[in-house]
């Protein structure tokens, strides 16, 4: 795969099509970046940056926009742009006219720091545990309270009950991921699926009553626990 040129700093290093900042990463099409876009980048924009929603879209819709320039650069067709580094200036001149100074400077250092991570956003990452493949919801519950159940309950403050119905919610989870993980790599349905359980799983967790900061510390204890580790 091509390496990605400096410009595609400013893309979270999307500009060739890696999710993760890998080679070994299936391409996506500008259309799938977009998308993934919303699933990543806006969050973090508005959340970490203070950005409004309003703001967050037009990045997105000028890297959107950037991202089919950059193309027909590396095909020698673009009429307007003949290097990344032209098209560059116009992407920062496109920030300026909704975004302040610091703003944008926040922007294109996030996106500089991201397409030097290889770490993907938490929301679309699938993980899955072979061990789900056999074994029934029954059992798997048996597996994960008699161990943990009591640390659960004690870790995020919360009842018998309410411990009980998070660790049927990750049961559900490997399951769900176990069937997502038959989906291609190729497939950005696999990403899409991904989110929405991962979306679902949360709204599971703030039906039982969970904080936003308790949800942090179920996600990260189920990353601590898995059946068949020790």
């Amino acid at each position: 795969m091509k390496k990605t040129i400096a410009f595609a700093f400013l893309f979270s290093g999307l500009l060739t099509g890696k999710i993760f900042a890998q080679d070994n990463q299936p391409s996506r099409t500008p259309e799938e970046l977009k998308e993934l876009f919303g699933f990543c980048d806006k969050t973090d924009l508005i959340t970490k940056f203070k950005l409004t929603a309003e703001q967050a879209d037009k990045v997105g819709e000028i890297d959107y926009w950037a991202r089919i320039q950059q193309k027909s650069i590396d095909a020698n067709t673009n009429e307007v742009y003949a290097t990344a580094g032209e098209l560059q200036q116009e992407v920062t001149k496109r920030y300026k006219a909704f975004l302040s100074p610091d703003q944008v400077k926040s922007v294109t250092d996030y996106k500089k720091a991201k397409a030097n991570s290889a770490e993907p956003c938490e929301i679309i990452v699938l993980t899955f545990n072979h061990m789900f493949d056999t074994l029934t919801p029954q059992r798997a519950l048996v597996l994960y309270k008699t161990p943990w159940r009591k640390q659960l309950i004690d870790k995020l403050g919360i009842n018998g009950r309410q411990a009980d119905m998070l660790f049927e919610t990750e049961v559900w989870k490997q399951k769900e991921s176990l069937t997502i993980s038959a989906i291609p790599d190729s497939d950005f349905n696999r990403i899409r699926r991904t989110v929405s359980m991962n979306k679902e799983r949360d709204s599971k967790y703030k039906a039982i009553g969970l904080s936003d900061d308790q949800i942090l510390t179920a996600i990260q204890f189920f990353k601590e626990h898995q059946l068949g580790t020790k």
